[in-house]
């Protein structure tokens, strides 16, 4: 499971998802499996943290520990988080607002959550409750001034709604306000679970990298 999280969080980087900030966590028993401070690209099996429940601190543990615990804390369907700092998810996050829904394939991101609160690093249990709640049942939260974050059952999951909050974000400032948005999509919808699976394919061919061959989801299909 340590080396399924360090390929997510070397392919994340890789697609420019993330610079020199973030971090990719997978539910691992009551506790879970958390990135180093060491660059994304740069990740190993060997890098990874196994905190508890509720986070923790020291050398090499992002400072952000206590935002992942408080999400598994509070939505026991989340198996796996990517903490991004996306261009065009940052330029919505410092509006606080969510990006309106344009396309199709933006709908991968799932439902996104803005929040407007306390812009400072997530660093305390209290603050992490406070994220927590503003990310609702929603899978994406915008934080104001400060990136977002993309949860998942899987870390296949949680890495294509990272991906695709990005292009979410993007298409609308592209776009601008002239663009319709969609509103109803309960028939696009249904082809969701499907395209997920192509997507992330696509993004462990653009990205994976030579050295980014490790499984990044138990269940991922066989190329």
């Amino acid at each position: 499971m340590r080396a399924e999280v360090a390929a997510a969080a070397r392919l994340i980087a890789r697609a420019g998802l993330v610079e020199a900030f973030g971090h990719v966590s997978a539910r691992a028993g009551d506790g879970f499996l958390l990135t180093s401070t060491a660059p994304l690209a740069s990740q190993t099996a060997a890098s990874i943290h196994r905190l508890g429940p509720d986070g923790g601190a020291g050398e090499g543990i992002p400072l952000e520990a206590p935002l992942h615990a408080a999400l598994y804390a509070a939505r026991p369907d989340v198996g796996a988080i990517c903490r991004t700092h996306s261009r065009a998810a940052v330029a919505w996050a410092a509006r606080g607002a969510v990006p309106p829904l344009l396309h199709g394939l933006g709908g991968l991101a799932g439902t996104v959550a803005a929040w407007d609160g306390d812009p400072d690093l997530v660093t305390s249990e209290a603050h992490g409750a406070r994220a927590a709640a503003a990310l609702g049942a929603a899978d994406c939260l915008l934080l104001r001034a400060n990136g977002a974050v993309a949860t998942g059952a899987t870390l296949r999951q949680a890495a294509v709604r990272a991906w695709f909050l990005e292009e979410r974000a993007r298409v609308a400032l592209d776009a601008g306000p002239q663009a319709l948005p969609l509103i109803d999509l309960d028939r696009r919808s249904r082809h969701f679970a499907a395209e997920e699976e192509r997507a992330w394919r696509w993004l462990r061919e653009a990205f994976a990298g030579a050295s980014g061959t490790g499984r990044a989801d138990a269940t991922e299909a066989p190329r």
